[in-house]
């Protein structure tokens, strides 16, 4: 599967994307966010995709090819899909994550999903600001969850937002931004 954005186009991950996926996650201002490990992000780009909850790198098409900016997926979450993502911090603040966010969102309401939950680490503000921007609303919940790159759990704010009905792929009931997801996803 894979999903073509304005700016944007999201495509599986491979075995071969290994080293640069490394070396992007490495970074501390990255991995301090992260709830998996590197070995577990290997094993994200060696697994399977999962039809209802796929999972995809970030990247940024350009005359030399693509460069890696980040990863977006829905994991299988207490009966709801949940949003995950990041994106290295040399793209930060450039809508890089919402954008990737906003067009996994529109796959997930053709796939059927309905309530999509996020988290954030709570000293991590910006992710909050892009969950906001995604209509994700904050539930007052703050649940613990582990940060292997601090070596400890961190308290994680819980967020979530309902999709609406499932639509089909033909784009009826779809906003033109979801319908053009759609139309891209492959």
């Amino acid at each position: 599967m894979f999903i073509r954005s304005e700016r944007l186009f999201l495509r599986p991950g491979w075995s071969e994307d290994w080293e640069e996926l490394r070396s992007r996650i490495d970074d501390r201002a990255v991995a301090r966010h992260l709830v998996y490990t590197p070995q577990a992000a290997q094993a994200y780009l060696a697994g399977p995709q999962h039809r209802r909850f796929p999972h995809f790198l970030v990247t940024l098409p350009n005359a030399e090819g693509s460069r890696l900016l980040g990863c977006v997926g829905l994991l299988a979450s207490a009966g709801a899909a949940e949003l995950v993502y990041w994106i290295a911090p040399e793209h930060w603040g450039q809508g890089y994550a919402t954008e990737a966010s906003r067009a996994l969102l529109s796959l997930a309401r053709t796939l059927g999903h309905r309530l999509i939950t996020a988290l954030h680490f709570c000293d991590n503000p910006a992710s909050g600001r892009v969950l906001e921007k995604l209509g994700f609303r904050a539930t007052g919940e703050i649940c613990e969850r582990l940060c292997p790159a601090r070596g400890e759990f961190a308290a994680s704010l819980v967020h979530r937002r309902d999709l609406g009905e499932p639509s089909d792929c033909d784009g009826s009931g779809l906003s033109a931004m979801g319908a053009e997801a759609a139309k891209h996803a492959a």
